[in-house]
């Protein structure tokens, strides 16, 4: 019973955390692990030290005894909780490895995305100063107003400030360091090691149906003392009847426990199923958004075409408004085809 009890606490995978833990956590969870299994192994292989006084049913005087007990099916219990344990322990470790996949992976898609929109504005910004240097200088001329020059100051405003906002956004996403391994392989792998734990388990459990007791010892007179102490031996061997039918059940457990990982909410491969279907609707959004996006460029370069070769002060200013446009409007275009393409790289390489 103290057996049973303990696997049960041991071994209960929905004590599994749902987040992902850094990387100490599972070295210290498969320390603690391993020595709880340490001390069960040496528990169940130890023989146990028995002794007393007794009185034969013949009649006989009383007797001290003294000796050791030993069950077979108990040695090897012992080998197969350190393979539970281990088992346990490697199913820990790619569980809580697939969950931070699975945690972290659109917050490092979009840290991705907002590192490289700090690289767009950063070009704009310089194609922006140079618009402005040129239109200084028509200022100079008396060829340009103020008005012109401010107007161009105003988008500089706005992309210092989608620069701040886009650096605030960048320092509240937390990403930990990754596994490069595709993330349908990790899925593949914790399915694996979960199949494999509940079969360990399994030969574990079926030791209860069987056990070949061995007792040796010696025992002495008490009143009157005889002359020495007699040893004694002996051995007993028990059998579940039902061991067949417990077996078969413990087997269909396994199978069972394999289906409902696959649709347990929570679990890493029902989880992985809805980080499937938000990137795929976010892929969605983003192919309408670049498509609108797309027009508006075009309507804009239509327009610039117009005013390829300005000759009045008026043809300027619009030629500059359209060129300060396209300039915000470019980063959102890029900053989405970047974000497209990232998508679908992840999508193909980890589903």
């Amino acid at each position: 019973m103290a057996l049973k009890a303990w696997l049960c606490a041991l071994f209960t995978f929905l004590s599994f955390p749902l987040c992902a833990q850094n990387p100490g956590d599972a070295g210290a969870y498969c320390t603690y692990l391993m020595e709880q299994a340490e001390a069960q192994r040496n528990l169940l292989r130890t023989p146990t030290a028995q002794g007393g006084l007794t009185q034969p049913e013949t009649g006989l005087p009383t007797q001290l005894v003294g000796g050791a007990t030993l069950g077979v099916s108990d040695v090897r219990k012992a080998s197969l909780t350190m393979e539970v344990a281990r088992r346990n322990c490697d199913l820990y470790r790619s569980t809580t490895g697939v969950q931070q996949q699975l945690q972290y992976a659109i917050p490092r898609l979009e840290r991705q995305a907002l590192q490289n929109r700090l690289t767009l504005i950063d070009r704009a910004s310089g194609q922006l100063s140079a618009l402005i240097d040129a239109t200084r200088t028509m200022m100079e001329q008396q060829n340009a107003t103020r008005l012109m020059v401010f107007s161009l100051e105003n988008t500089r405003i706005k992309l210092e400030a989608d620069r701040a906002d886009t650096q605030s956004k960048i320092a509240a996403i937390y990403v930990p360091d990754l596994s490069t391994t595709p993330l349908k392989q990790m899925i593949d792998q914790k399915q694996n090691q979960e199949i494999a734990e509940q079969q360990a388990q399994n030969r574990l459990n079926r030791q209860n149906n069987w056990d070949l007791a061995l007792q040796v010892g010696v025992h002495q007179q008490v009143n009157p003392v005889a002359q020495g102490t007699q040893p004694y031996g002996s051995f007993s061997l028990s059998y579940n009847l039902a061991g067949r039918s417990i077996d078969r059940h413990l087997d269909n457990a396994v199978t069972a426990w394999g289906d409902w990982k696959k649709v347990q909410e929570g679990d890493v491969i029902r989880n992985m199923e809805v980080l499937h279907q938000e990137l795929n609707a976010t892929i969605a959004a983003d192919e309408a958004k670049q498509q609108s996006l797309e027009q508006q460029m075009q309507e804009i370069d239509s327009d610039l075409k117009v005013v390829a070769a300005p000759d009045t002060t008026a043809a300027v200013d619009f030629r500059n408004q359209l060129e300060a446009a396209r300039l915000l409007l470019a980063i959102e275009a890029d900053d989405t085809a970047f974000r497209l393409s990232h998508l679908r790289d992840y999508l193909s390489t980890n589903f």
